[in-house]
C-alpha cells in the first residue's frame, strides 16, 4: 500500500457519514451535496486502497476497517477541537463551558454538578441547555454544548460517536406533604396500596424502575401524575397533590425546599448519573471540575444510602 497525506476534508465527510448512516442525511449536516460527499468518499476509499463501507441500498454500514477508521478519525478531530479550545482559553481569560441537561436530571443535582465549575480560578460562562436526550446530542454532535448530563447512557442504536462517563450512583427517597406524610409512613412501603403518586413517565429510567419496584411488593398506587421534569413533579408533590421520588442526595434540600418529608426509602433502586461528552479523555477544565465533583458527591451518597439499607435489613 503506498501511504499518502491524508486530506482532512475527506476524512471529515467519511466520519460524518459514518455517523448519520447514509449520504442524504450525512448531506444535509455538512450542507453539501450527496453527488459532492459521494465523490469524495470514493477518492478516500482509492487512497486508502480499502473499502470503508457496505452499501445496502441507501445504508451505508462500516466494514471492519471503515469502524477502525472512524475511531482514528473521531480521535484526530476531537484533538483538534481540544487544541483549539486551549489555545483559545491560553488567549481568553474566560471559560466557555456549555452544558445539557437531560429533562429528567433534577435540577438540585444539575446545580450541586455544575457549581464547581464557577469555582475555578479563570472566569467561566456557564451555558446550560435542558431537553431532551434526542435533542441534546444533536447539540453534542455540533459542538453546541461540551457534556451531556443524563441518568442514562447512550447504546449503539442511537449511531452517535460519544463516550458515556459514569458520574456515580445514589438510592431514592419518597416524599410527600405533612398531611400525606402522616398517613402514609407508618406503614411504608406496604401501606402505599391506593396511594396517590407522582410519577416520571414509564419511557424514562426513573419511572420505569419506580413502577417495577412497585410491582416486585405487590403494590398498586394510583398515579395521579406523569410528566418528564421533575421540577414539576416536585411542584405537584409540594402542593399535596401525591407522594412523590427524588435522590436520596437531595433529602434534606427537597424537604426544606418544598415544604415536604421524607416518608422512607425504596430500597434495592439505585439511580445513575452519567457525563456523555465526544472525548474519550475529558480535556475542557470546566468539564473536568463538573465531572470531578460529581464523582465525590455521588460516591459519598452512595456509601451513605448502601449503609443506610444494610443498617435496616
Amino acid at each position: 500500500m503506498r501511504i499518502h497525506n491524508l486530506n482532512f476534508r475527506h476524512l471529515r465527510y467519511f466520519m460524518v457519514v459514518a455517523q448519520e448512516g447514509t449520504i442524504a442525511r450525512a448531506s444535509k449536516r455538512l450542507n453539501l451535496t450527496p453527488q459532492t460527499i459521494s465523490g469524495q468518499l470514493k477518492v478516500l476509499e482509492e487512497m486508502l486502497e480499502i473499502e470503508l463501507f457496505e452499501r445496502h441500498g441507501r445504508r451505508l454500514d462500516l466494514t471492519d476497517a471503515g469502524r477502525q477508521a472512524l475511531e482514528y478519525a473521531e480521535e484526530i478531530f476531537n484533538l483538534g477541537e481540544a487544541m483549539q479550545l486551549q489555545l483559545h482559553h491560553a488567549g481568553n481569560s474566560r471559560i466557555n463551558c456549555a452544558v445539557g441537561i437531560a429533562d429528567v436530571v433534577p435540577k438540585s443535582i444539575a446545580y450541586k454538578l455544575l457549581a464547581p465549575a464557577l469555582e475555578l480560578d479563570d472566569p467561566v460562562h456557564l451555558e446550560c441547555r435542558e431537553g431532551s436526550m434526542e435533542s441534546l446530542l444533536g447539540d453534542l454532535i455540533a459542538n453546541r454544548v461540551d457534556l451531556i448530563l443524563a441518568d442514562r447512557p447512550i447504546d449503539a442504536s442511537t449511531h452517535v460517536r460519544a463516550y458515556n462517563h459514569l458520574l456515580g450512583e445514589t438510592g431514592i427517597s419518597m416524599f410527600a406533604s405533612p398531611s400525606l406524610a402522616k398517613r402514609y409512613r407508618p406503614d411504608f412501603p406496604h401501606g402505599l396500596n391506593g396511594a396517590p403518586l407522582l410519577l416520571p413517565t414509564d419511557d424514562t429510567v426513573a419511572g420505569a424502575n419506580i413502577m417495577k419496584w412497585f410491582r416486585a411488593r405487590h403494590i398498586e398506587p394510583s398515579i395521579r401524575v406523569e410528566c418528564v421534569d421533575s421540577a414539576l413533579i416536585d411542584i405537584f408533590g409540594q402542593a399535596g397533590t401525591g407522594l412523590f421520588c427524588g435522590p436520596s442526595v437531595l433529602e434534606s434540600e427537597l424537604q426544606r425546599q418544598h415544604s415536604v418529608e421524607t416518608i422512607g426509602r425504596l430500597e434495592g433502586i439505585r439511580e445513575r448519573y452519567y457525563a456523555i461528552s465526544l472525548e474519550r479523555q475529558i480535556r475542557h477544565p470546566g468539564v473536568q471540575a463538573i465531572t470531578h465533583r460529581a464523582r465525590e458527591l455521588l460516591l459519598e451518597t452512595g456509601q451513605e444510602t448502601a449503609l443506610a439499607e444494610e443498617s435496616a435489613d
